[in-house]
């Protein structure tokens, strides 16, 4: 079994909109070979609580407003550090990048089939890394340390 035409068109809304707010990692996995609750996992993160928000708030607007899609379950909502929004056919997690390096949600789909996502969403791959370089450089930078 594989991901539903609607699942497809669901997980590439959500990515465009997660990478149209900057998301870093963007990422999307066919589960439904391993799970019976849905089809399509997407995995998005940010650097900050404020922005996992804003993430959220724009796939939940666009799927909303171009294909009539409404979440039947938002969790993670007060700390933003981790909100999951649950479509059926589709979940999608927003990771604060802590969280996202501490769960490590990608070594538990491995396995199933990736999902191909707009340029936009893969140009978003490494985007944490490079983030978190840049945050080190520049915290070096105010201690008068070295960054390697």
């Amino acid at each position: 079994m594989t991901a539903t035409d609607r699942s497809l068109e669901l997980i590439n809304t959500a990515a465009q909109a997660a990478a149209d707010k900057l998301a870093h990692d963007v990422i999307a996995y066919d589960v439904s070979d391993v799970l019976s609750i849905t089809d399509a996992f997407l995995l998005a993160s940010a650097p900050s609580d404020r922005q996992v928000k804003s993430i959220v708030d724009e796939i939940e607007e666009r799927l909303q407003k171009e294909l009539g899609a409404k979440p039947v379950r938002r969790e993670g909502d007060r700390e933003a550090r981790w909100v999951l929004l649950d479509y059926v056919d589709i979940v999608v997690h927003v990771q604060h990048s802590e969280e996202r390096v501490f769960y490590a949600l990608e070594r538990l789909w491995k396995d199933c089939p990736e999902i191909e996502l707009p340029a936009d969403a893969r140009a978003t791959r490494g985007k944490a890394e490079e983030h978190a370089k840049l945050k080190a450089a520049e915290e070096a930078a105010e201690t008068g340390g070295e960054w390697r």
